[in-house]
């Protein structure tokens, strides 16, 4: 199983549904974010096609479920709900469940030996330390259980949701351990190898309700988030002291307008200052007289 990195260096094929797949697959690693921009003219340069294939690679995209699109701002990753993302880990339960019931009470040896494979690169990218490759391992374990089983349209389906999970834990600020979720995995490829398919079931439950349980509040509830944190003066960006960054731009306080009240005063006080001094005196008075007196 090669890394999205690698695919897309080397993915021979500058399709619509080939653009759309590597997108995806940039979200499972974690490399595209939820509510990023998607410009049509940027990914145009990147794949060296034109603007109407990648509209069509998005457009693709958006019946998937994983952008929308404004109709003055451009294409935007989904940013799910907290009730979409409730609707996104029960849809994974009821079919990754339902996928490891209707697994063959022996899974062919060709099968379990791919799923130990990605076992191993999991625990690889864990030790290396590359989130981007562990967070998209982690996601495609669970299409590659779905491959290993033969189900192609059940492998499609998972990598969408896998996908959208991913944004969801990190919109939601995800606390949930990658080597606890390898962890996981392999216990569940211990029970399929014994034959134990109830228990691996219930170990698949067990493991996406864990990770939904890890998710926090929104990450960008608060629209301004951001803006606070970069009004922040210098003194408070201790360079890691304190609470991270999130927080403390969560934490912040509206930046109010008391720096601006000097300069305003010192101009009221120049306008005041203005009109109560008498005006110099004229230094031509009796020529200004006989101009007045020259008017019709």
């Amino acid at each position: 199983m090669s890394h999205p990195k690698a695919r897309a260096v080397a993915a021979p094929s500058r399709s619509p549904d080939a653009i759309a797949d590597l997108v995806v697959d940039a979200i499972l690693a974690g490399r595209i974010e939820a509510g990023q921009r998607l410009g049509e003219q940027s990914l145009a340069d990147l794949f060296g096609v034109s603007r109407t294939l990648v509209r069509e690679a998005l457009g693709r995209l958006s019946a998937r479920g994983m952008v929308v699109v404004n109709a003055r701002r451009g294409w935007f990753v989904v940013q799910p709900s907290a009730a979409e993302a409730k609707d996104a880990f029960d849809a994974r339960i009821a079919i990754e469940t339902g996928l490891v019931h209707a697994l063959p009470q022996r899974l062919p040896d060709p099968a379990l030996k791919r799923l130990k494979q990605h076992l191993a690169q999991e625990k690889a990218a864990i030790r290396g330390g590359d989130p981007g490759e562990r967070s998209y391992l982690l996601g495609e374990f669970h299409v590659c259980l779905a491959e290993c089983a033969g189900h192609g349209l059940l492998a499609d389906i998972l990598k969408d949701l896998t996908a959208r999970t991913t944004l969801i834990a990190s919109l939601y600020q995800s606390t949930h351990d990658a080597a606890r979720s390898c962890a996981d995995h392999a216990r569940i490829v211990a029970a399929l190898a014994a034959g134990e398919h109830e228990r691996a079931a219930a170990l698949m439950r067990e493991h996406i309700e864990e990770v939904a349980r890890h998710l926090g509040q929104p990450l960008r509830d608060d629209p301004v988030s951001h803006l606070r944190l970069a009004l922040l003066p210098a003194a408070a960006r201790d360079g890691g002291r304190g609470p991270p960054p999130a927080e403390r731009a969560r934490a912040a306080p509206v930046p109010h307008a008391a720096p601006r009240a000097a300069p305003r005063a010192a101009a009221s006080r120049r306008l005041f200052t203005d009109l109560l001094t008498p005006p110099p005196p004229n230094p031509q008075p009796k020529a200004a007289a006989r101009r007045r007196k020259q008017e019709p």
